[in-house]
């Protein structure tokens, strides 16, 4: 086939194709125009989810009459001058390509009237070409309406989901931007039905209240907007770090809801969002990932932004340094504002169905207290942590601030907002809970999670001093791994020596045990180590040897526990407690869950009639 010039017609296609993924990238382009244009006010309007039609009107600076035209032509813009511009971008738009790549795959009506001007222009282009022109009367500012989305590829158009799920695309486009300018008002008009509206007061929080809802909004976090240490690469690179966080108890399902901007660009960069789960590492239930809205001020010429088609990411000079201001910071927030869990009663309700509030985020609970153990329930069963040490010396945690040295990076520690109040052991509820008393009133505690938080804080607590000890088996344990587990056991006997496991390949899938931490006492160390594979297996970490061996030490530390459903004694019941006061971070254990709730005075004397 011979080489040859593709005709300007399927260029233009082929290059529209590169900007305009979907209905969301029209409206992403033309929400940025808009605010490049100095709008303080944005209405979208859309039908059968942008398919049918997108709007966007704005009371930005318009374009004079004489421009209009050429704002479609490739290459065309009002943002660079010169070829030393691109080193310092500052807008949101300006490659020249958003209003020709629109043009190109759809019917586009153009009304604009510069603010310097009386009368606006209207053109009217389809498949890129002008086909009507005339001067009209408008309002300063532009209305862009872009009609029958890839109309003349149907190859692209059967590709796009349903209208519900389109829609939902660019309301993420409009909620987004509205996080990163909540001083410009934004509409969202669906089929008709207005879905969406922010206010432009200027206050972020009433951007968060828009988005998310008062429930949410009012347990973000606020992150101190102060300068970014110096990072540790050769390059001075200046950044701020500011924006709104959730609280260890507000997670969700996806990342969908950690929301970053860098400049006030809305980007999508997977190494910050490690950076801001690193910071609640241990913090968080496995499988479950924080709320945040994080913005990044940097100087243009330490970021590209020019490294992609539809400019949803960007290049750092410094990502390490980024990466390590960004998590700093919010480590720093979560671990001084997260508390202890309040139980709370509504003033009508039932003391036995009551709402438990994380950090002022409610769930229902369901409080039910066990009558006292019988004579027939099994003996008291001693914990795999050696909890008979004398009381009056509690056990210490050398270098326990190294709980986090899992972590790439070193957090400074805030251990005076984790301390626990003096406990006093009342009892056990459900042969699973704690109840203990203290100076603001009584707390449950977890007794598994709990446990499983000292062992962590333990072993990683030895790590940062070499390998964990371990004990020798009277005899080597032949363990048979399974099949599918078999090339992970082998590629994990390093990490798992130096957490006290040591594993010897034996051929196929036969592995001779000789070790277990001597920080743990397990009768059936075979169901002990295939638990741990299980379990790590399920957690699913990345192959980075840290992260790996981070994962190692919390399923060890679960399988390791005591129970729920194990009968403690008080004494026993007490040595927990105090090992779990001497931790760095008593409040959840390894794997995020919280290990303790906590009613106070106040709340019992309300129940009780006393207030």
């Amino acid at each position: 086939m011979p080489i040859q010039v593709l005709p300007p017609d399927l260029a233009a296609k082929i290059a529209a194709g590169e900007v305009i993924e979907r209905p969301a990238s029209v409206v992403k382009e033309l929400v940025e125009n808009a605010l490049d244009a100095g709008a303080t006010t944005i209405n979208v309007e859309i039908r059968e989810g942008g398919q049918r039609l997108i709007r966007v009107a704005d009371n930005g600076c318009g374009i004079p009459a004489a421009e209009a035209e050429i704002a479609f032509a490739r290459h065309a813009t009002s943002k660079l001058q010169s070829v030393d511009d691109l080193s310092r971008i500052r807008t949101l738009g300006f490659r020249g390509e958003a209003l020709p790549s629109i043009a190109a795959v759809t019917h586009i009506t153009f009304l604009t009237r510069s603010n310097t001007e009386s009368a606006g222009i209207y053109l009217r282009l389809e498949a890129g070409e002008l086909v009507s022109r005339e001067s009209r009367g408008a309002p300063a500012g532009t209305i862009i309406t872009a009609e029958h989305l890839f109309y003349n590829i149907p190859a692209r158009r059967k590709f796009l989901r349903r209208p519900a799920t389109e829609a939902g695309y660019i309301q993420e486009i409009v909620t987004r931007y509205t996080l990163a300018y909540p001083e410009r008002r934004f509409r969202l008009e669906v089929d008709g039905r207005i879905t969406f509206q922010a206010p432009g007061t200027g206050k972020m929080e009433d951007a968060l209240i828009a988005v998310y809802g008062v429930d949410t909004a009012r347990q973000m976090l606020l992150l101190p907007q102060a300068a970014a240490a110096e990072g540790d690469t050769p390059e001075q690179v200046e950044l701020e770090v500011a924006g709104f966080v959730g609280p260890p108890s507000l997670h969700r399902a996806n990342r969908k809801d950690l929301t970053f901007f860098v400049n006030h660009r809305w980007i999508q960069d997977r190494s910050l969002a490690f950076a801001v789960q690193e910071a609640y590492h241990t913090l968080l239930p496995v499988g479950r990932y924080p709320v945040g809205v994080i913005t990044i001020s940097i100087d243009p010429a330490a970021v590209d932004v020019n490294v992609h088609p539809s400019k949803n990411e960007v290049r750092f000079l410094a990502p390490h340094h980024v990466f390590s201001a960004v998590q700093r910071a919010v480590r720093r927030v979560v671990v001084e504002e997260s508390g202890i869990p309040q139980i709370t009663f509504s003033p009508a309700s039932d003391p036995w169905h009551d709402t438990t509030a994380f950090g002022g985020h409610s769930r229902a609970a369901n409080l039910r207290v066990s009558s006292a153990p019988s004579a027939s329930q099994p003996a008291y069963t001693r914990l795999a942590l050696d909890l008979h040490r004398p009381l009056d010396s509690p056990l210490s945690l050398p270098g326990a601030e190294s709980a986090q040295s899992d972590l790439p990076l070193q957090f400074e520690p805030h251990e005076e907002a984790q301390k626990l109040p003096f406990l006093r052991v009342v009892g056990q509820v459900s042969k699973s809970y704690i109840i203990a008393e203290g100076p603001e009133g009584m707390y449950m505690i977890d007794q598994h999670a709990a446990h499983e938080r000292i062992l962590y804080e333990q072993f990683m607590a030895q790590r940062g001093h070499g390998p964990v000890a371990s004990q020798a088996l009277l005899e080597p344990v032949v363990v048979h791994i399974p099949p599918a587990q078999v090339e992970f056991a082998v590629e994990s006997v390093e990490i798992l020596a130096g957490l006290g496991f040591h594993l010897e390949p034996f051929g196929g899938d036969t592995f001779l045990l000789r070790t277990l931490p001597a920080l743990i006492q397990h009768s059936q160390p075979v169901s002990l180590l295939l638990d741990v594979l299980q379990e790590l297996e399920e957690e699913r970490p990345t192959t980075v040897h840290q992260e790996r061996e981070a994962a190692l030490t919390r399923a060890v530390c679960k399988r390791a526990a005591v129970k729920a459903g194990q009968t403690l004694n008080v004494a026993e019941m007490s040595a927990l407690i105090q090992h779990l006061e001497s931790c760095a971070q008593p409040r959840t254990c390894p794997h995020g869950r919280p290990t303790m709730i906590h009613l106070s005075n106040g709340q019992l004397e309300r129940e009780f009639g006393r207030r």
